[in-house]
């Protein structure tokens, strides 16, 4: 019979206030999609970061003949300046942090250009002498970069050193700020839906004054008299919340796995299953808010 009445009390007021009830949803809607997006745009940080820098290797660029680099003086790569640094990534304590050291020729590095752009008017320019040959270090573990980095760099024969992890630091920068970026818009939403589940909850009030003020009289308690009104507010940031998900589910499955992932196959894409591993906290977080916001008022205007 209590959940009857607390039902139909709750349906009444949706209805009274139904303006004022698809704002909350279209609000809660809005952020929760702001949220869901940084959400996602982090596990898609940490997804590159997993892969990129599982694929993270050193390159040595050896000195050619007309290097102006001192540790070039004595001009091209000798081979026993090769046999040198090769040894000392041989060495005991450098050994186990490298998985596997490959050579490449200016001839087999030039092969290798031809073979992705010689069709390209730019690229029939370029010479075998514009290239460099090069040892490629392929790291056991590729937080240790430095320490392998470390004992190739200067040594006679060698040029320069490269590795990319700088290169992908810029990229992570770029979708941190953006995810930073999208969390701050998400907590103004947040705000302005708490705010707005607040007010729907206290123009609801007001409407039933009457009627609460007879519940009072017969003896009802505080949760018989604030439930209907508790539910109006979950049920409207619930519904917003699953809208947003529903939103963020379709986006990821066209945009990022319809297109991105047929487009650009060098990354490896966050899924709908991601989606699916946010939705509680959605739910649950628009569920949270509504109940937090709608107690305010009813402690204050229903206590028995």
């Amino acid at each position: 019979m209590r959940l009857r009445y607390i039902l139909s009390e709750m349906g009444v007021g949706l209805r009274r206030n139904l303006s004022m009830t698809i704002s909350v949803i279209i609000v809660t809607f809005f952020s929760l999609v702001f949220v869901g997006t940084a959400l996602l745009m982090r596990a898609e940080v940490q997804q590159i970061e997993k892969d990129w820098y599982g694929r993270i290797e050193i390159t040595v660029f050896l000195c050619p003949k007309d290097s102006l680099e001192p540790t070039c003086a004595a001009g091209a790569v000798t081979e026993e300046q090769k046999a040198d640094i090769v040894a000392a990534l041989d060495a005991p304590e450098v050994a186990p942090l490298v998985k596997e050291v490959y050579f490449e020729s200016q001839d087999e590095a030039f092969a290798s250009f031809q073979n992705r752009f010689g069709e390209e008017s730019w690229a029939k320019e370029m010479k075998v002498d514009d290239w460099f040959s090069t040892y490629r270090i392929k790291l056991a573990d590729p937080q240790q970069y430095e320490a392998v980095a470390d004992v190739v760099t200067g040594r006679p024969g060698v040029e320069r050193v490269e590795d990319y992890r700088d290169k992908l630091k810029s990229v992570y920068s770029t979708l941190d700020k953006a995810k930073w970026l999208t969390f701050g818009f998400a907590v103004l939403m947040l705000l302005a839906a708490g705010l707005l589940i607040a007010t729907t909850i206290r123009l609801s009030l007001l409407f039933r004054r009457r009627e609460i003020g007879i519940m009072r009289l017969v003896g009802a308690s505080n949760w018989l008299v604030q439930a209907p009104f508790l539910l109006e507010g979950a049920v409207a940031a619930v519904v917003g919340a699953l809208l947003a998900v529903g939103v963020l589910w379709l986006g990821v499955r066209q945009v990022v796995t319809g297109w991105l992932e047929k487009n650009v196959s060098s990354v490896q894409f966050i899924t709908t299953v991601d989606v699916w591993g946010i939705a509680p906290l959605l739910v649950g977080g628009a569920l949270a808010l509504a109940v937090v916001s709608s107690l305010f008022n009813l402690n204050r205007y229903t206590k028995v």
